[in-house]
């Protein structure tokens, strides 16, 4: 870096912020600092550090800028984003690529020169007036091979003060650099401001430069636009990884409680509204993480951590029936942010918090009574849709202990979950890895409800549950995740599983709490301790070990006759489903693996056999 700008760096730091970022010393960091504040013109820069004086300094920010109110409860605060700024913007948000460069048409890009020019003519002199953040944050665990580096500038200190709960601090890992450039780089601005919120969510936009691993992001305050370590830095670490041979994935992970206080560990990808948070957290188990994942191999052990040390969650019905580890946390003096939410005299309200209803307050809209109409004459609910909660997971009756496990933790199986209604049985093991990869991973679907999204029985293709967030071609992702199986030396399990089946009737074949079962089931398989019944795409239980679970587990009887309901195995459905799979993967996917079109064929000739011999839906006993 050359000598001025590190004159104006200093200059424009004060003594004592530039006193930490040269304990750093790193010329990369200056030069990435000393560019950007430049451009974006604040009034005055804050540092902060891993120490608690910096990290308070920007809670109390928070509130003293508007961006957050105190709610009644200590350590509880409110924000609001703009009416029209609730949700992850995936029109804008794209990937720039250089020219030449083709990642297939299911990823969303833009031609990185052009890209990189816009979004600085955005950008340029946006932090007038306004102090600007550095946040120094590490993804995984800290000290770590997980471990990686991040800086983020930021204007607001809502998107900072949720960077200090959701991940675990950096100024310290940042040291070990050295004079390193491997971080990961992420400039936000929430550009001029209506009162506390976003003026110009025209001129929204979230670009990611795999090229120079920066995310921008600008005109917008909501948290999946601008919490830049999160769902963002998925696509640089999605890239990373598939160069560097180990996987970033859109997955909880959870430790199931066998015999003898044993714990083993399970992540799993599901998609919205599939039941990935009520997995995570079950009643009776822990949680390392609800999000985002680490794959490695370390040593021939298949190990994985969680990304952050925070959630993010969607908070809609979340009540004590349903959810009481997470409601308690959000009903008890802890450090929360509610996004979104009702204040009804300092106390945060949401749809289906399972309370009287309220009759007035504040939420996203303003002054709020029920039937109010909102801009675009809709009417407005108590909360957003897409309101959220921002905790520590240390702060869960349930937090793992392995939590923060430099080593991650050793994972024994992996779980895809759908939403499927007449195809796909409740529970399910693969033979192996690979043909758990492509059968229950690559072929993921999720259909759609009538309730919420206006079309039911619409199937969406969603491989790992990751597509919003790949920053490679889709068959190379496949291609990764069947490699990193093989350098194990003994890999997790997989299995799929489905809580919405449907019978006749239109009704659903399976309490809300039968997913109990189904993990307690697959922790003794991994374990050894149950056998399976093999049919033509994977293996199922026997009855007998689902009954005695049941009434383990849940303290309820389990009936042959819904035993084999539910696990019928649906053969022109089945058949259907693969021949649906391949065309998607012949018309949109050109790199597809042969493996992947050799395992799905294998399965179909096996399903279409069994179909000669023993019909079209096939129950468990003609299999044994």
């Amino acid at each position: 870096m050359n000598e001025t700008a590190e004159i104006n760096l200093e200059e424009k730091l004060g003594e004592e912020n530039y006193g930490k970022i040269s304990i750093i010393s790193n010329p990369h960091l200056n030069e990435f600092l000393s560019k950007y504040i430049k451009h974006l013109k604040p009034e005055s820069v804050f540092v902060c550090t891993d120490d608690d004086k910096d990290i308070e300094y920007i809670r109390l920010k928070a509130i003293e800028n508007g961006d957050e109110k105190q709610l009644k409860l200590p350590g509880q605060t409110i924000h609001y984003d703009g009416y029209f700024d609730q949700a992850r913007d995936k029109e804008n948000t794209k990937l720039l690529l250089p020219q030449g460069v083709d990642l297939g048409q299911n990823i969303n890009s833009l031609d990185r020169e052009e890209g990189l020019k816009k979004v600085h003519e955005i950008l340029e002199g946006t932090c007038r007036g306004k102090e600007l953040y550095i946040m120094f944050l590490c993804l995984g665990p800290v000290d770590s091979e997980f471990s990686i580096s991040c800086v983020q500038v930021t204007d607001s200190a809502y998107v900072a003060h949720n960077g200090t709960l959701l991940f675990r601090p950096g100024f310290e890992q940042f040291k070990r650099l050295g004079g390193s450039d491997d971080f990961l780089k992420f400039v936000h601005s929430a550009g001029e401001l209506d009162g506390a919120v976003c003026a110009n969510i025209d001129e929204r936009r979230v670009y990611i430069d795999l090229a120079s691993d920066t995310v921008y992001s600008a005109n917008t305050q909501y948290g999946g636009n601008t919490i830049g370590p999160k769902k963002l830095a998925m696509r640089l670490a999605i890239q990373r990884a598939s160069t560097e041979g180990w996987l970033c994935e859109h997955m909880f992970i959870m430790g199931v409680h066998g015999l003898g206080n044993r714990v083993t560990y399970f992540a799993g990808a599901y998609p919205s509204m599939c039941g990935k948070t009520s997995t995570a957290m079950m009643s009776g188990e822990t949680i390392v993480g609800d999000d985002i994942a680490y794959f490695k191999v370390i040593d021939g052990v298949f190990r994985a951590v969680n990304v952050e040390q925070g959630m993010f969650g969607i908070i809609g019905d979340v009540n004590e029936k349903g959810d009481p580890l997470i409601y308690k946390t959000l009903t008890t003096p802890n450090e929360v942010i509610f996004s979104n939410v009702l204040d009804e005299d300092g106390t945060p309200r949401w749809t289906g918090d399972g309370r009287k209803p309220p009759v007035s307050g504040v939420n996203h809209s303003g002054e709020w009574t029920p039937g109010k109409k909102g801009p675009d004459d809709k009417e407005v609910s108590i909360s957003h849709k897409n309101a959220r909660y921002t905790v520590a997971i240390s702060s869960l009756e349930n937090a793992d202990e392995l939590l923060n496990d430099s080593n991650g933790v050793k994972l024994a199986g992996v779980i895809y979950g759908g939403r499927d209604s007449d195809t796909s049985i409740p529970l399910e093991q693969a033979f192996d890895w690979v043909h758990g990869v492509i059968t229950k991973g690559a072929t993921l679907e999720s259909e759609t409800t009538a309730a919420t999204l206006g079309q039911e029985g619409v199937r969406t293709f969603n491989p790992m549950s990751n597509l919003d967030f790949l920053s490679i071609p889709i068959g190379r992702y496949i291609q990764v995740n069947i490699d990193l199986g093989g350098k194990a030396s003994k890999p997790p399990l997989i299995f799929g599983v489905n809580y919405f089946l449907k019978g006749d009737d239109g009704n659903y074949l399976n309490g809300m709490q039968d997913k109990r079962v189904w993990v307690k089931w697959m922790e003794k398989r991994v374990r050894g301790e149950v056998e399976a019944i093999k049919t033509p795409t994977g293996f199922i239980p026997h009855y007998e070990d689902l009954k005695d679970l049941f009434n383990d587990v849940l303290g309820k009887d389990y009936s042959k006759e819904d035993y084999n309901t539910q696990f019928t195995i649906r053969v022109p459905e089945l058949v259907a489903k693969i021949d649906r799979i391949i065309v998607i993967y012949k018309e949109k996917v050109p790199d597809t693996p042969e493996i992947l079109y050799k395992v799905l064929k294998e399965q179909k000739d096996r399903l279409e056999q069994a179909q000669e011999e023993l019909g079209d839906y096939i129950l468990p006993n003609q299999l044994t």
